[in-house]
């Protein structure tokens, strides 16, 4: 499957988020925390506010990197949301989509205080 991108650069913001998160689960790649933000947010009802992402980090990776062995059921996972929010999913709409719903993620996943643990981190996604 065509990735909606080919290269991901996170904002310093994200990075730092990451850090704490990479601290607290002792999960020691960017990637999967990134597949699990994407999940997180998917996972919400709201359509994520299209607010401006600065790409001010060195924390940058392929499309194939962040995706792993999972990668077209993130990409089908997310063109289903962008269809479900009743928007297109030409590239530059998933390209978009991805980055908002990452960045929202990253952040939902760092600021959530119950999540103390990996066990915390891994009962997320049995929560829904």
């Amino acid at each position: 499957m065509q990735p909606p991108t080919d290269r991901i650069k996170l904002s310093q913001s994200a990075k730092d988020q990451l850090l704490k998160l990479k601290r607290v689960t002792k999960i020691p790649t960017w990637n999967v925390l990134c597949r699990w933000a994407l999940c997180r947010s998917l996972m919400e009802p709201s359509i994520p506010s299209p607010v401006p992402i600065p790409a001010d980090s060195n924390l940058e990776m392929t499309w194939q990197v962040f995706g792993g062995p999972i990668a077209d059921q993130l990409l089908i996972a997310l063109k289903q949301r962008c269809y479900q929010d009743g928007l297109g999913t030409d590239p530059e709409t998933l390209a978009t989509q991805l980055r908002l719903h990452l960045h929202r993620g990253i952040g939902y996943l760092a600021g959530d205080p119950n999540l103390k643990s990996i066990e915390d981190f891994c009962n997320l996604g049995l929560s829904s």
